[in-house]
């Protein structure tokens, strides 16, 4: 959901198909008990607290920005989520570059990310995460290493209006490109998707691209 402008308290909100499933009950069912806020559309960049009329300005550029509306992909929307650090924190926690990956058909694949500033205080740590491939059919046999728990509906929520999408929870990620041949032929020769992970307690996210070639090519 987005707010439409930032002089009236309206809100303009995209259900999901089992939200508006909810809804149309209209017998108490539909109700939203959690929520996440993000700042997405806002550069600051733009604080300036050197403004001709006063520190007072400093945020004025930022405040008169137009404001994203509600979209329906949840790729993009939420990449940058407010977070409440722990008390003491003195850095926001973050997710280390992963490199794009590009793997032949039938090939397999770890990915075991690392989490700087876990807790909010310098630390380098481990911690489980939601791994998400946007396009499932890129894959055959996707699994979460380590895990104390399976991903839930709550993890996924995010990107359930990607139909092929596909969530597992785990320290590390392992899985295997297809083997169908059913996504290639003589003109396409690659695949391309994205992975998505998202941090279970530092809430950091990052995504990277994931590239499947033919082996017939």
């Amino acid at each position: 959901m987005g707010y439409l402008d930032n002089k009236s308290i309206t809100v303009d909100a995209i259900l999901t198909k089992r939200g508006r499933e909810l809804l149309s009950r209209n017998d108490g069912s539909f109700k939203i008990t959690q929520f996440a806020l993000s700042d997405d559309e806002i550069d600051y960049s733009l604080f300036n607290e050197s403004h001709p009329n006063g520190t007072q300005y400093s945020a004025e550029a930022i405040e008169n920005m137009p404001l994203i509306e509600a979209v329906p992909n949840g790729t993009l929307s939420m990449n940058s989520k407010l977070i409440t650090l722990t008390r003491g924190a003195n850095a926001i926690p973050y997710i280390g570059a992963i490199s794009a990956i590009t793997l032949t058909q039938g090939s397999t694949h770890t990915i075991s990310p690392t989490t700087y500033n876990l807790g909010g205080n310098n630390n380098v740590g481990e911690e489980e995460y939601i791994f998400t491939v946007l396009d499932n059919r890129l894959t055959d046999g996707y699994e979460g290493l380590d895990q104390t728990a399976f991903a839930t509906a709550a993890d996924v929520n995010e990107f359930s209006t990607i139909a092929r999408s596909l969530s597992v929870r785990g320290k590390r990620l392992y899985f295997q490109a297809t083997t169908s041949n059913a996504l290639f032929n003589t003109t396409t020769t690659s695949k391309t998707t994205s992975i998505v992970i998202e941090g279970v307690t530092s809430g950091a996210i990052i995504s990277l691209s994931l590239t499947i070639e033919s082996s017939n090519r």
